[in-house]
């Protein structure tokens, strides 16, 4: 999430609401806002995003240190991040209720389990809901009418709501309803910026549901990440064409930096906050992002990751990035 940019872009929109700016108009203000947004910033609404915005943004720095720590160091400070995080997402609720962001990112911070963070994002997507249909009553003339609703910033939180609910959906092994919850999300917004797409992928593996997963890659143009190799490895595994699973796994392996290791030996992948973070396709954290978001499907199809060390080449692939990347191999 970007926090900061969704601040600036909302401040300006609501002063362009104001003044009936034109479009020239909104481009100048947009650059006096992001110059000097104090400035322009009235609204509790506002104000409350730009106390998110500073926390997200002193979060994430803080997460840059975490591979130097310790195990025993890093739960602490993990859980000392949290704990701020959740304090100023209460400073940001008590000036608007309303915040949606904060309200998930609060959800998020407090480390519930997938059944009881279930129960809190059906609660606040609801609110989202009647939330921004109020909004788009009152400013009908400035929100989307059709197309991608990922254009109207404000709508933003309500889709962000959405798209983690359907992963925590499939962390709770509801994979009919992550599909439903994803598509959804996909209708609302075709260009699919959150990536809901990635979690119905796995839903359909898991399903062993290949028309429903060649349909979706169709749709997005069969553009290739570590969730849809990944996704196919997982789907042709159950559906026992071995054969083709294992041409499968090697495409992954020489599309995927270091997608071998991150399936057999799993890195701890930490909570996203509250977007899955933009990553290169095909790249190593990609990777182990995929896997991360897999896991409860392959804890279900637990041979998989056995058979695929089993195949030599792809053995030998994960050792030799291991030990260029300094990791463990044992």
């Amino acid at each position: 999430m970007d926090a900061r940019e969704e601040y600036l872009q909302r401040v300006a929109l609501h002063q362009q609401e104001e003044l009936s700016l034109s479009e020239a108009g909104f481009s100048e203000l947009l650059l006096a806002v992001r110059q000097n947004p104090q400035t322009f910033t009235k609204r509790n609404d506002e104000k409350a995003l730009a106390i998110l915005a500073d926390e997200l943004e002193r979060f994430e720095e803080s997460r840059r240190k975490d591979e130097l720590l310790d195990d025993t160091e890093f739960m602490r400070t993990r859980t000392k991040r949290l704990q701020h995080l959740r304090g100023e997402c209460e400073r940001a609720l008590e000036l608007d209720p309303h915040c949606t962001d904060a309200a998930l990112c609060d959800a998020i911070a407090r480390d519930l389990n997938p059944e009881e963070l279930l129960g809190e994002l059906k609660r606040i997507e609801e609110e989202a809901s009647l939330d921004y249909e109020a909004l788009n009553q009152r400013r009908a003339a400035h929100g989307p009418q059709d197309g991608d609703l990922w254009n109207d910033v404000f709508a933003h939180p309500l889709l962000r709501v959405k798209a983690v609910l359907s992963r925590t959906l499939l962390d709770t092994a509801r994979y009919r309803m992550a599909i439903q919850k994803a598509q959804e999300t996909m209708m609302l917004s075709p260009a699919d910026t959150l990536g809901t797409r990635h979690t119905a992928l796995l839903c359909y593996a898991r399903l062993e549901n290949e028309r429903g997963f060649d349909e979706l890659d169709a749709a997005y143009q069969r553009r290739g990440d570590a969730w849809q190799g990944l996704g196919r490895v997982i789907l042709l595994y159950k559906l026992g064409r071995f054969s083709a699973a294992k041409r499968a796994i090697r495409g992954f392996d020489k599309l995927c930096e270091g997608g071998i290791y991150a399936l057999i030996r799993p890195i701890l992948v930490d909570s996203y906050m509250p977007d899955r973070p933009a990553v290169a396709p095909y790249s190593f954290r990609e990777a182990t992002m995929a896997v991360h978001e897999a896991d409860p499907i392959v804890v279900d199809v637990p041979d998989m990751p056995a058979w695929v060390e089993s195949i030599p080449e792809m053995r030998a692939s994960a050792q030799s990035f291991a030990e260029r990347m300094g990791f463990d191999w044992f």
